[in-house]
C-alpha cells in the first residue's frame, strides 16, 4: 500500500509571501477563477471588456504596463517568477491553471487585463504597420512583435483582422501588445485616407509591385505605413490601388513567395533602417 500523503490544496511553500496567511489555493470552481476563464472566448472578452496575458513575457510586460487587475499563479509558479510577481498574486491549483491556459503545458502565471484597444494613432507617426483581413492570431501576434522590435509607432489591425487579445496572439507577441499601440478599425479603405491624411506615405505590399524594396530608400525614408494583406489572398486590387507605390519583395531563391509575418519583418525593417541612417 502506498504510503503517499493525500493531494492537498494547500500551498507547500509561501515563505516567499510571509505576510500571507496559509489558506487554501483558489480551485477551478472559485468564483473569480470561473469568471477569469470565459475571457479564454471572444464573447467573454467583449462582455468584460478583459482578457488574459499568459506566460512570464506577457504577465510581466502586462505589469509594467499598469493594465493588471488580477494575477494567477501556481505555487510554482510563484516560486519561479517571484522576483517580479506582487505579493497580491493569488495562487491557483494546477488544474485552476489549466483551466485558465490555452497551452499544453501551462506557464504557471495568468494576468486578467484590461484591453488594449486605442482609440486613434498617436500625433506624429513615421512607422505604423497595418495587417488587413489577418486571419491567424499568431501571425498578429508576431507581426505586432516586429514592429514593436523595430520602433514602429503603432499597429492598426484593419478590415476583418484576428482580435489582438487572443490567447495565441498575446502568447506570439512575448509581451509586445502591451508595448505599442493597437487601434481597430473595420473599414480598410478609411484607414488608408486617415494615413495619407496624416502625412504618412502608404506603401501596399504586392508580388508584382512597380517598386523593388532594393531601391526604395528614398521613400522609405519619409514617414510611412505599410499595408499587409490576408495570408490566402493578400491585399485586395482596390487597396493597392488606393497606396502611393505597390512594393514587391524580390525572391533570389527558388521559394515562390513569402508568408505574411516573413514579409512584414522583412519590409518594417527595412523601413527602421532607413529612417534612422536619416536621423543620424
Amino acid at each position: 500500500m502506498s504510503t503517499r500523503p493525500p493531494p492537498s490544496s494547500t500551498p507547500r511553500n509561501l515563505s516567499l509571501y510571509p505576510e500571507r496567511p496559509a489558506e487554501p489555493l483558489f480551485t477551478e470552481r472559485t468564483p473569480r477563477v470561473v469568471s477569469a476563464s470565459k475571457l479564454l472566448r471572444v464573447a467573454g472578452r467583449r462582455k468584460a471588456g478583459r482578457f488574459l496575458a499568459e506566460g512570464a513575457n506577457a504577465a510581466e510586460a502586462a505589469l509594467a504596463a499598469g493594465v493588471v487587475e488580477e494575477l494567477y499563479a501556481t505555487v510554482d509558479g510563484a516560486e519561479r517568477y517571484a522576483a517580479w510577481l506582487p505579493a497580491t498574486v493569488a495562487l491557483v491549483t494546477d488544474r485552476a491553471m489549466r483551466g485558465l491556459s490555452e497551452t499544453v503545458t501551462p506557464p504557471g502565471v495568468v494576468a486578467v487585463c484590461r484591453l488594449l484597444d486605442a482609440h486613434d494613432l498617436p500625433a506624429d507617426v513615421r512607422l505604423v504597420a497595418v495587417p488587413v483581413d489577418i486571419a491567424d492570431p499568431g501571425n498578429a501576434g508576431t507581426v505586432i512583435r516586429v514592429s514593436d522590435a523595430v520602433g514602429a509607432d503603432a499597429v492598426v489591425l484593419a478590415g476583418e483582422s484576428v482580435d489582438p487579445h487572443n490567447g495565441k496572439c498575446v502568447r506570439s507577441s512575448a509581451g509586445s501588445v502591451f508595448h505599442l499601440p493597437l487601434v481597430r478599425r473595420r473599414d480598410a479603405e478609411a484607414v488608408v485616407a486617415d494615413l495619407r491624411a496624416r502625412g504618412l506615405t502608404v506603401l501596399a505590399t504586392a508580388a508584382d509591385g512597380e517598386v523593388s524594396l532594393d531601391d526604395a530608400d528614398e521613400l522609405l525614408a519619409r514617414p510611412t505605413a505599410w499595408l499587409f494583406g490576408n495570408e490566402a489572398h493578400g491585399l485586395s486590387r482596390e487597396l493597392q490601388t488606393l497606396a502611393d507605390h505597390r512594393v514587391r519583395i524580390p525572391i533570389r531563391g527558388r521559394a515562390e513567395s513569402l508568408n505574411l509575418a516573413t514579409a512584414a519583418s522583412i519590409c518594417l525593417y527595412q523601413s527602421a533602417r532607413v529612417q534612422a541612417r536619416s536621423d543620424a
